[in-house]
């Protein structure tokens, strides 16, 4: 049994160090736009319901570039290395959100949101997969809860930024720490797994995307992946993002600012991170964790949508309280890399959480949808409860991983 000095040296590797850097700035990007997305809007000439439909259109763009992003660089993570993929997905990322500073229409703003959606895609499932095939299975959950639990960092310091300077000198500072990581990443060395599976290359197909579709197992345990994960970004995506818009309909007293709700929303999953991470090796198992979260989450959400009348800091700890629900994101992508081998494992571990993400485009439709029909509080509520019910599901059916061994090749 290792003592803790030399298990903290284990867990507290460069890899586990660049790749929470690299979801700092993951988060910052994302999180940004949730603050600008109104003032940006504005000073492109855009009023009244244009902001949000408009914003809507902008975040699905930026949604689907990471979904395509996603089996992009999982694809590449596979074929040429989980290091490789991280250079590349910073580096895309760091151009696009520098053109981000420079657009001077919504149809520019849309195009550089889809490459910049298009470069992050890479940055959690490769940086999880590279922490997973580095660490022991005894380390490797704290070493992944490390790296998914530095998003409040991403969300707050995005925060402060669009509060002190302008959107487009926000953007000009996303781009610029993306360059700073890029640097930082040449200290980071490849997984050992990966290495001895090159060296097989010619006996065995990696990165196969397709190969998630040809066998029906193989094709429902993917889909489970995903599935699990929906209600994290129902919450951020809906619920977070449109608070300010939903919280009127609650009649809450008191103005609800998007920069406060995120920055609660991110303080949350940051806790609700470290709780689910630890626990989930403490109690040694993902499922058990995972189960616990969703229902703590629907429970939240119930909270949420009866918040009527309720003051602004009550409703801002209610969202507290939904981002700490949504906190088993670490768990959720660590589940992915574990359900499969070598071969594949950064495609999955790359593609779930895109997936993810962009089931944020047919979530905000039907929100766009449902709220013209049955008012805004109602059509959240009903997709929310939707998004439950199927992440439930999913899980049910998935194996426990918490201790696998992570050294093979699946069977393609």
């Amino acid at each position: 049994m290792k003592n803790s000095k030399s298990a903290l040296r284990e867990i507290l590797q460069p890899a586990v160090i660049v790749g929470a850097l690299g979801y700092f700035v993951d988060v910052y990007d994302l999180i940004l736009f949730a603050i600008v997305r109104g003032a940006s809007l504005k000073d492109l000439g855009l009023s009244g319901d244009q902001i949000l439909e408009r914003g809507i259109f902008l975040f699905n763009f930026q949604m689907a570039g990471m979904l395509l992003g996603g089996i992009a660089f999982g694809i590449l993570g596979d074929r040429i290395g989980r290091v490789a993929i991280l250079f590349g997905s910073i580096l895309l990322y760091s151009v696009a959100n520098i053109a981000n500073g420079f657009v001077h229409s919504v149809e520019s703003y849309a195009v550089w949101r889809f490459i910049a959606g298009f470069g992050l895609a890479g940055e959690l499932g490769g940086g999880i997969t590279l922490v997973s095939e580095i660490l022991s299975k005894e380390a490797r959950g704290y070493g992944t809860m490390i790296v998914a639990t530095v998003d409040v960092f991403g969300a707050v310091i995005g925060g402060l930024v669009a509060r002190k300077v302008g959107w487009r000198t926000a953007y000009f500072i996303g781009g610029g720490l993306g360059l700073v990581l890029l640097i930082l990443r040449m200290s980071v060395a490849e997984s050992g797994m990966f290495k001895q599976l090159r060296a097989k290359s010619t006996q065995v197909a990696r990165g196969n995307f397709l190969s998630l579709f040809t066998s029906w197992k193989r094709f429902a345990k993917y889909l489970r992946c995903i599935l699990i994960g929906v209600p994290l970004w129902f919450v951020i995506g809906i619920l977070v993002t449109f608070s300010p818009e939903i919280s009127k309909a609650l009649q809450i007293q008191g103005a609800i600012d998007a920069v406060h709700a995120v920055a609660f929303a991110y303080l949350g999953i940051t806790f609700g991170g470290l709780a689910s991470g630890f626990f989930s090796q403490q109690l040694r198992s993902r499922k058990k964790i995972v189960f616990a979260f969703i229902i703590f989450t629907l429970v939240a959400m119930a909270a949420y949508f009866f918040s009527a009348g309720f003051s602004a800091a009550t409703f801002y700890l209610v969202i507290l309280f939904l981002g700490f629900g949504v906190g088993y994101w670490a768990v959720f992508v660590t589940i992915a890399a574990e359900q499969f081998g070598t071969n594949i494992r950064a495609t999955v571990a790359t593609t779930v959480p895109n997936f993810v993400r962009g089931a944020v485009v047919p979530l905000t439709l039907a929100f766009n949808f449902l709220k013209l029909r049955i008012g805004i509080v109602h059509g959240a509520a009903l997709i929310g409860v939707g998004c439950i019910l199927i992440a439930l599901w999913a899980l049910r059916g998935l194996d426990e991983t918490h201790g696998k061994d992570l050294d093979y090749i699946e069977p393609i």
